[in-house]
């Protein structure tokens, strides 16, 4: 198993906003009802990013099972589901300041950069299958019925062989899950102690 610990997450560009989270937990902890209002937002966001980390094979295959099947970019999805729910879990002005921070800033700066450049990735290395894929699948917002290409019989395409424990550690989402715990805790215990 994987160490969950990344490394990169304790860069020293990352630290302006560490400290902006704990100044706003200090200074304005949130109530329990944010707190609980917030959670089914960041469940939901944990289970799709789970959910996609554990079909996810980076650099071998398309991956266009379990939840690639509905949308591009499960793990984004979820995240933004996550994020949103700290912010919610924040109540009041602040939660409203950093949604809409981090809304316009995904949908106007992070995702479209990323889309491109994984888009750009993606069709040089499987051509007309990734064009039809992006073509039928939405990247954020999940279609309702599962897609299945007209290449899904390639040998060179994996289709779905199911949700993998050791895909899940190989993408490092044990590390994500024990983040986004730690945060709920945090926010619940601050929840309780500020109230």
């Amino acid at each position: 198993m994987r160490n969950p610990i990344r490394l990169k997450n304790f860069k020293a560009r990352f630290l302006p906003l560490y400290l902006a989270g704990l100044a706003t937990l200090v200074f304005l902890p949130p109530s329990p009802l944010s707190v609980i209002w917030a959670l089914p937002l960041i469940f939901v966001g944990a289970v799709l990013r789970g959910w996609g980390a554990g079909y996810l094979v980076k650099n071998n295959d398309l991956t266009i099972g379990g939840p690639y099947a509905h949308l591009r970019h499960p793990l984004y999805a979820g995240t933004l589901l996550v994020s949103t729910g700290f912010g919610i879990a924040l109540g009041g002005w602040p939660a409203v300041i950093l949604v809409l921070i981090l809304w316009p800033w995904f949908a106007l700066r992070y995702f479209p950069r990323k889309d491109a450049s994984e888009s750009r990735r993606l069709e040089e290395l499987y051509g007309e299958r990734f064009s039809e894929y992006k073509g039928a699948v939405p990247a954020l917002w999940p279609r309702l019925q599962a897609w299945v290409g007209s290449w899904n019989d390639s040998s060179e395409t994996r289709v779905d062989e199911g949700w993998r424990l050791a895909r899940y550690s190989e993408n490092n989402e044990l590390g994500t899950l024990l983040a986004i715990l730690t945060g709920v805790v945090v926010f619940w215990q601050r929840a309780v102690a500020g109230g």
